[in-house]
């Protein structure tokens, strides 16, 4: 296995930033009313503007596979054409669709050299599982670059008009045409956008990151379902994937829109994850005073200063003063959130040579981690 260095880091996020005032007139209002909800998942998220791929009329425009692909083209130059790309590996949660595959869509878009593509499915840790992906390809000699990609298109999923028949359904019950909170969630938590990271055998430029390791682990084998996507949970809270519907209850249910279980997540997304992060320090023998730089990918500023309590708690604490966090101003991207943290970190001259860099991506679908070590060289 021969050393793998990240040399450059993109990003793209469409349109003009959003502000928490602004929302609704992007997104629309659920059965013409404002929401109950809203207020309060802002004020505990702390997230001021986010990017969305809609026009204020809520129109798309772009597709999950464009806001890569223009991710990616961000990567040429300086020496680099996109023809000499030999892999290309894309994580997602909001795909274009089920076929064909999100990596063969964002080849498509990008319309250069035959190569090869992995596709990720998953949630947040898709990026850093397409990372791993390009990183092992590289490492191996298989390939000499690779590029991953993380990328979100949620925005449109969450427009009013797809939880209208959900809400004229309660109405005919005579019940509060309000959406359930786990539905309504994530309406104030998700934005659209895209990061793209280049992968080579040697460093490149005056700066570049050499991958250390890179870890993930699913807890799925503990822990129910706690964010999802084309299905809901019974009375029984037991998972239905969308097969086991009628096409009306389809809409009716809005079962193609993301939700979660917020009491599940708050239970569970912070223990689970800083022990598992124990785990990896003790093995890689990593003392956590080596760590100059934390990148945390969380959905919210809530969760900053509990996760760190229990790293402290657990004996491997990292000072706040090395946290470095974008999401107030970019937003919560999902699988392309930890790029666009690492992007802005290097933007922004933070990092110099012989510092390390801590990446912690946590995913609530049914709880998957992953953690990188970056060097700077």
């Amino acid at each position: 296995m021969r050393d793998v260095f990240i040399t450059r880091v993109s990003g793209f996020l469409p349109n003009d930033p959003v502000s928490n005032e602004d929302m609704e007139t992007v997104l629309g209002l659920i059965g013409g009313q404002r929401s109950r909800a809203r207020g309060i998942v802002l004020r505990n998220n702390g997230i001021r503007q986010r990017h969305y791929a809609l026009d204020r009329a809520g129109n798309i425009t772009h597709t999950n596979a464009q806001l890569a692909a223009q991710a990616v083209r961000a990567l040429e130059g300086d020496g680099l054409a996109l023809s000499e790309l030999e892999v290309l590996a894309c994580g997602t949660s909001s795909p274009d669709q089920f076929l064909p595959s999100h990596a063969a869509q964002v080849h498509g878009e990008l319309g250069h050299a035959p190569l090869e593509i992995m596709s990720m499915a998953g949630a947040c840790c898709s990026g850093m599982h397409a990372l791993k992906s390009a990183y092992l390809h590289v490492a191996s000699g298989m390939a000499r670059n690779a590029v991953a990609t993380g990328s979100e298109l949620t925005g449109p999923m969450m427009r009013a008009g797809n939880f209208e028949q959900e809400t004229e359904r309660y109405r005919e019950l005579e019940q509060d045409p309000i959406i359930g909170f786990e539905k309504e969630f994530l309406r104030w938590m998700l934005s659209d956008g895209a990061a793209a990271v280049l992968l080579e055998a040697a460093p490149r430029g005056p700066l570049s990151l050499r991958l250390e390791w890179i870890e993930s682990r699913s807890f799925a084998n503990e822990l129910d379902v706690c964010m999802y996507s084309g299905g809901d949970k019974d009375a029984e809270g037991r998972f239905q994937g969308w097969k086991n519907y009628v096409p009306q209850d389809l809409a009716s249910r809005s079962i193609f829109t993301m939700k979660q279980d917020v009491k599940l997540l708050s239970r569970n997304i912070v223990p689970i994850g800083v022990r598992y992060l124990r785990e990896v320090f003790e093995r890689r023998k990593l003392d956590p005073a080596r760590v100059d730089h934390m990148l945390v990918h969380y959905s919210s500023m809530f969760f900053r200063d509990k996760l760190h309590d229990e790293m402290v708690g657990q004996g491997i604490g990292i000072p706040l003063d090395k946290w470095f966090v974008n999401l107030p101003q970019v937003g919560n991207v999902g699988s392309a959130s930890i790029f666009l943290q690492l992007r802005d970190l290097l933007a922004g001259g933070l990092v110099k040579k012989g510092q390390h860099v801590l990446l912690m991506v946590p995913e609530s679908a049914r709880f998957s981690y992953a953690f990188a070590l970056l060097t700077a060289v």
